[in-house]
């Protein structure tokens, strides 16, 4: 997802070991380890869908999401609204049951669309997440973390969504010049007053997550992990596993990369905000494609597609580990659900880990300029003075 650090002109888009990843109830392995198993899969099963727990304050999730950005203008043009209302009443039926969202996402459309989606009682039936603290005004976008930002946040998005209470809150991007104590207190009023049940961060350093955690338990961070982005595994991941914090692994296929290889630049559009992106540089990507190459030979013998193998990957990582990839197509989505169903042993997680080491990705994971957790630390608490 393309967020800036400061205001700027609007975004082109707001238009694992004898591990059973399809129960995903045993230890949780350190990250970029090998887990035993061997069974192989056919694509054309429809896998099981498991439930684990995020964090320690009750959420339970399916062992995969659904990433819903794509749904409203981020990668092209938009499907029509019954087709992806269809694919979510399908990915429900499933067994898929986490929905991930924000308001930024379609600048606010994407919201209503799984408020339509969600009528006639599949509400009850979802664990739904979403997001705020971008804010959008005279066509420019800012990061905010104020309290009375964060509660007119909440308020709009249950409108959007029509629900009463949001099962899991993150802040999208860190307000550095709010103290994250009172971010973080504010939602935690939130949730005392029913409006939502669990509070997650996104793209938050691991100072920034102790001190938030140490306000009120965090249920989740977001982040983006996957076989070719790995940097949060030396700090982030340890902090969140320390603190009992569950993890959701947004962009799991490398913005479509690891699944289709240089075939996904050429379904780019003209506002396809991943040109942006370094990795998808020429430059950069006849390199990268070595990646799915040795990736694409892999799969074949194990029976699998590219895709599955790298959303496998990242089932085996533990238990602890929410990955949510995102699609509007209903193959694809199939595709995703029987990942679960591809086992890996030690030596083939430690196969898959070969094919991105050292520098066998060139490119940064997102454009220059835009927010992460490396400038996500937020001023002491007694800094702040409220206005």
């Amino acid at each position: 997802m393309a967020l800036w650090a400061s205001s700027f002109k609007l975004l082109p888009f707001v238009g694992d070991s004898g591990f059973d990843p399809s129960i995903r109830s045993q230890a949780v392995p350190s990250c970029r380890c090998a887990l035993k198993s061997s069974t192989q899969f056919s694509e054309t099963e429809m896998a099981k869908v498991g439930r684990i727990k995020l964090g320690s304050q009750g959420l339970e999730v399916s062992a995969q999401g659904l990433g819903c950005m794509g749904m409203t203008p981020t990668y092209g043009a938009r499907k029509p609204e019954p087709d992806l209302i269809s694919l979510i009443h399908h990915v429900i039926q499933n067994g898929v049951t986490f929905l991930d969202t924000a308001d930024v996402f379609g600048l606010y459309t994407n919201e209503i669309l799984l408020g339509k989606a969600l009528k006639e009682g599949l509400r009850d039936e979802v664990e739904l997440g979403s997001k705020f603290g971008l804010w959008v005004a005279d066509g420019k976008v800012g990061i905010r973390g104020d309290p009375g930002y964060v509660r007119s946040a909440c308020e709009a998005s249950l409108k959007r969504l029509e629900i009463d209470c949001i099962d899991l809150y993150y802040v999208i991007r860190i307000d550095t010049r709010v103290p994250i104590e009172v971010t973080i207190g504010e939602l935690k009023k939130l949730v005392e007053e029913g409006r939502i049940k669990y509070i997650g961060l996104s793209e938050a350093s691991a100072s920034t997550i102790r001190r938030a955690h140490a306000v009120h338990p965090l249920s989740a961070v977001q982040l983006e992990w996957s076989l070719w982005t790995g940097d949060a595994e030396e700090e982030i991941i340890p902090t969140c596993r320390e603190l009992g914090i569950g993890i959701v692994a947004y962009c799991p296929l490398g913005r479509g990369f690891l699944a289709s290889g240089l075939k996904v630049v050429e379904s780019f559009t003209e506002n396809d905000f991943r040109k942006l992106v370094p990795r998808f540089h020429p430059e950069n990507l006849e390199h990268n494609n070595i990646i799915f190459e040795r990736l694409s030979k892999m799969a074949k013998r194990k029976g699998c597609t590219p895709g599955q193998l790298a959303l496998a990957w990242l089932h085996h990582q533990g238990n602890d580990v929410c990955p949510i990839p995102g699609t509007t197509n209903i193959e694809h989505l199939n595709q995703n659900i029987g990942a679960l169903s591809v086992k890996l042993t030690p030596e083939e997680m430690a196969e898959l880990e070969s094919f991105v080491a050292g520098d066998a990705v060139r490119g940064n994971r997102t454009r220059p300029g835009l927010a992460t957790y490396k400038v996500s630390d937020t001023p002491p608490l007694s800094s702040w003075t409220a206005t």
